[in-house]
């Protein structure tokens, strides 16, 4: 934000070695140029509030409730298994407390939190498994939690594909495959790609009934059903009242992770190529129109233009917040020799992070 009545103290000289005039800008009192130098910030702050109510009122919240992480367990990718985790660990506890959401394991509020630790019950043994050092950076794989943790889960058997003569009806429960019990999906899975292209002994449960049926599988490992799982989305809704409150809660919640998260990057826990710039901001939002996607991303990048531009660094509004402060509490200003070497210093500063966002943007088109 600028105004005709404000110079640059890094290059109007001329100007400001003359006295202020009662017109500009420099000779009001610091109390009015703290509310003109907050008024960016508050406008980008009320900008992010109001989309996310927007989006909590008119979509509410969708997540698969941690009852699931409870009961049925995970199976771990790459990552999962690099951490600790094994085949069938059912996650109870997220930092020793209890968690709603499933995604709670792998949230920047979790994995932000000094010493993260999960709680796993492993066939009836609880034992914690530390977050390690680093691991946040995973989050900026697209792939992460494919390669961290899957949910497991029961099934019976769905639809019946018409193209294949199989004896199996909807609502069966397979129980076993060549005597091997399959009590998941994944177990399922596992020993059912194992024998692709023969002809199984499958024990299933049909209306309390345990039939053997002879049950072929095909070279590409297809049998020829869908599964049924019990696994549903839960969702809350909420009232215009209950929006404000749940849609503002999460527009300060962003900026205090994004906040955290600066604070492990200077510590060297979080990894500087996390930072996007332009290019990165644009990917954010959908290539097909979707109104609730614009909401989030204009909502996010409005708290978090917030967040950065009220940062302590000259040449950005917070820079100018803190000289004024300074001022208001010790009564005298700033020397201008002082003002115009810290804006020099703020704005080398600031191209340079330009540099270097731009090369983070660029060097993730190529996967680089």
């Amino acid at each position: 934000m600028k105004f005709s009545v404000m110079i640059d103290e890094s290059l109007d000289k001329e100007q400001m070695n003359a006295e202020p005039q009662p017109w500009e800008f420099r000779s009001k009192p610091a109390w009015q140029r703290l509310i003109v130098m907050l008024g960016g910030i508050i406008v980008n702050v009320i900008t992010g509030v109001i989309a996310f109510i927007i989006l909590t009122y008119n979509v509410g919240e969708t997540f698969f409730p941690s009852q699931y992480a409870k009961e049925f367990g995970f199976i771990p990718g790459e990552l999962g298994k690099e951490v600790g985790f094994e085949p069938g660990d059912k996650v109870i506890a997220v930092n020793g407390g209890d968690f709603e959401r499933v995604t709670s394991i792998w949230s920047g509020a979790t994995l932000l939190t000094p010493d993260a630790y999960w709680t796993v019950d492993r066939n009836g043994q609880t034992l914690d498994i530390p977050v390690p050092d680093g691991f946040l950076n995973n989050l900026e794989d697209e792939e992460f939690q494919l390669k961290f943790l899957q949910l497991r889960y029961p099934f019976t058997v769905g639809e019946i594909s018409p193209d294949k003569d199989i004896p199996l009806l909807a609502q069966d429960v397979i129980v076993s495959i060549d005597s091997i019990p399959v009590n998941f999906y994944d177990e399922y899975e596992l020993v059912k790609n194992a024998r692709a292209g023969q002809t199984v002994a499958m024990e299933v449960l049909r209306q309390g009934e345990r039939l053997m049926l002879s049950v072929p599988i095909g070279t590409d490992s297809i049998v020829g059903f869908r599964p049924d799982t019990p696994i549903e989305e839960s969702k809350n809704e909420y009232t215009f009242s209950e929006a404000v409150v749940h849609g503002t809660n999460k527009a300060f919640g962003m900026v205090v992770l994004n906040a955290k998260a600066m604070g492990r990057m200077f510590s060297g826990e979080v990894n500087p190529r996390s930072l996007s710039g332009p290019i990165g901001i644009m990917k954010m939002y959908p290539k097909k129109w979707d109104w609730n996607q614009f909401w989030y991303s204009t909502g996010f990048i409005s708290m978090i233009l917030a967040f950065m531009n009220l940062l302590p660094i000259p040449a950005l509004d917070g820079g100018h917040v803190v000289f004024l402060l300074f001022e208001m509490i010790s009564g005298r200003a700033p020397s201008d020799q002082f003002l115009e070497n810290a804006q020099k210093v703020g704005m080398i500063f600031l191209l340079g992070l330009m540099v270097f966002v731009f090369g983070n943007d660029i060097l993730k088109l190529f996967g680089l």
